[in-house]
């Protein structure tokens, strides 16, 4: 093993030991390094540094910046051990892709999902995914945090889910409304029926036994707006699984503005129920949503208008 590649296994160590997945660094590290090495260096340049980052040549431009960002990391830390390595300046590669906004889903939207996935064979598929689409649309969760959900996680007792495969692995936990209880404990029911034993911990079993996959549900949920009618309706993109989450935050923050509420002191109670980091998180709901901008505007004149 080169120095420049133990140094890596190090850098990353390091960093995932601080909390950090790094699932992506992790992946186009190395190949940085094999591109060192197959030019015969065993420092990092900035001329290096660019060259690769910009070797897709048919890349976004965003993805030429996000390849260089990792580098620019690892670069730092090299050069702390080494100051002969270049640390590439920030800046020197700029580029982002716009957030598509995001599918608003309406009561109606979630029932004619709901109903689709009913519709679904055999049975146990069928509840599988009405359980599911349930309970993205009541409790904010992201598709992976529902899908990474364990038995024990499930508090059908107490109402409350243990989300511990969260984003930047900051575990929360999320209560329920009985409604939801009772639907869960229903899949439950028919799970444990159909997988009397199993080889799992998932609290969501797919057909074959094993934990439900992001990406085979994904595969169906675009049948299941396609049977819903859902798809292609209005300007904004085709339904996600993730927009159950931002249904969820813009139709709270509505809620609030509408009952006249104080949602800049609420805001920090939304951001760690949705498991947001940071409120300024939230805040880009306001964007997503043309109606909150309209709403805020419409309160920041009476507010005004109120003033001698």
């Amino acid at each position: 093993m080169t120095d420049m590649r133990a140094a890596l296994e190090d850098y990353l160590a390091v960093r995932r030991h601080l909390g950090f997945v790094l699932k992506r660094d992790g992946q186009l590290l190395p190949q940085f390094v094999d591109y060192l090495e197959a030019a015969g260096t065993g420092r990092v340049t900035i001329s290096a540094a660019l060259s690769w980052a910009m070797a897709p040549q048919d890349a976004h431009p965003a993805w030429w910046a996000s390849r260089l960002n990792i580098v620019r990391g690892f670069a730092r830390y090299l050069r702390a051990l080494d100051p002969s390595h270049e640390v590439p300046p920030t800046g020197m590669l700029r580029g982002s892709r716009p957030r598509k906004a995001p599918y608003l889903y309406s009561d109606d939207d979630v029932s004619a999902l709901m109903q689709a996935a009913r519709d679904l064979g055999p049975p146990y598929r069928a509840a599988i995914y009405e359980t599911l689409v349930g309970l993205l649309a009541v409790s904010a969760l992201r598709l992976g945090e529902a899908l990474g959900l364990d038995r024990d996680d499930v508090d059908l007792d107490h109402g409350a889910l243990t989300v511990r495969r969260a984003k930047f692995d900051k575990a929360r936990e999320v209560p329920v409304h009985p409604t939801t209880v009772e639907a869960l404990a229903r899949y439950a029911e028919i799970r444990d029926q159909q997988w009397p034993t199993t080889t799992t911990d998932a609290f969501f079993v797919s057909v074959h036994g094993l934990r439900l996959g992001a990406g085979t549900v994904h595969d169906v949920f675009r049948g299941l707006v396609r049977q819903s009618g859902l798809e292609g309706r209005g300007s904004r993109c085709r339904p996600r699984p993730h927009d159950f989450r931002h249904s969820f935050a813009v139709t709270s923050l509505m809620e609030w503005y509408m009952s006249g509420e104080d949602v800049e002191a609420r805001l920090p109670l939304l951001s760690t129920f949705m498991g947001h980091v940071d409120p300024v998180s939230t805040y880009w709901y306001f964007e997503a949503a043309p109606e909150l901008l309209e709403l805020a505007a419409q309160r920041l004149g009476r507010v005004f208008g109120a003033k001698p």
